[in-house]
């Protein structure tokens, strides 16, 4: 039986959907009511194992992958970005007029184990009270899959763009600097009406010409962006 185990030793029996793999990574929660392809593919969830609170998930699938202003319209980002995906009830059937998969189906796709089943709400009473910790997802034997602290890796390198992107505006260009944006930020900045120029997480833009400066949010750890925060 696949299982979720705390690295305090609390270890929680459900059943398996999605990727039939073993993850491990940091457990957090989200307690958003709709939106789990947005969650799913934020970058900020890197190195995650996420618990999503509520109750019922899947039921309206996977979107199309429609492309609007160079950006995916329905996704934050062109992956799964989560390690697995632990969920109180799973629904295969799906209805949605924009949908093309099941969940299970998309996550299979990215490799990404969903344990369904679980007390979530158990589950999240506790990481609230403790904070976040760490966890892996088992589907058969609990000592072939180690504990992995993602804070100990740069992540941002893993999810930033690797070269300079453009997306057409007005005047004024935006300087962008990817630490992990989704793409909702880039969506609201093309809104004010200005240019917006995507560069990586090391690049140097003190010698750029730019009307405004935005350092994006991300995954793991900050102090591991030493190259972002020198420029």
């Amino acid at each position: 039986m696949p299982q979720l185990i705390l690295d305090d030793g609390t270890c929680f029996t459900g059943r398996s959907f999605g990727a039939k793999c073993d993850a491990a990574g940091e457990v957090v929660f989200n307690t958003a009511m709709t939106g789990y392809p947005e969650s799913l593919t934020d970058p900020s969830y890197k190195g995650q194992i996420l618990v999503l609170t509520y109750p019922l998930i899947g039921n309206y699938g996977v979107p199309g992958r429609a492309i609007s202003e160079q950006l995916s319209k329905h996704f934050e980002s062109g992956h799964i970005h989560i390690s697995g995906l632990v969920v109180a009830s799973y629904s295969a059937e799906y209805s949605h007029w924009n949908s093309l998969e099941s969940l299970s189906e998309w996550l299979k796709e990215h490799n990404v184990p969903g344990i369904c089943g679980i007390d979530t709400r158990a589950l999240t009473k506790l990481l609230r009270e403790r904070g976040t910790m760490l966890g892996k997802l088992v589907q058969h034997d609990p000592g072939e899959t180690g504990f992995y602290d993602p804070d100990r890796e740069n992540l941002v390198s893993q999810v930033s763009t690797h070269e300079k992107e453009t997306y057409p505006g007005g005047e004024e260009n935006i300087m962008l600097v990817d630490c992990g944006v989704k793409n909702n930020i880039i969506r609201c900045l093309l809104g004010t009406g200005a240019t917006v120029t995507r560069v990586p997480w090391d690049y140097d833009f003190t010698g750029d010409d730019y009307d405004g400066l935005v350092v994006s949010n991300g995954p793991g750890d900050p102090l591991q962006c030493a190259i972002t925060i020198r420029h």
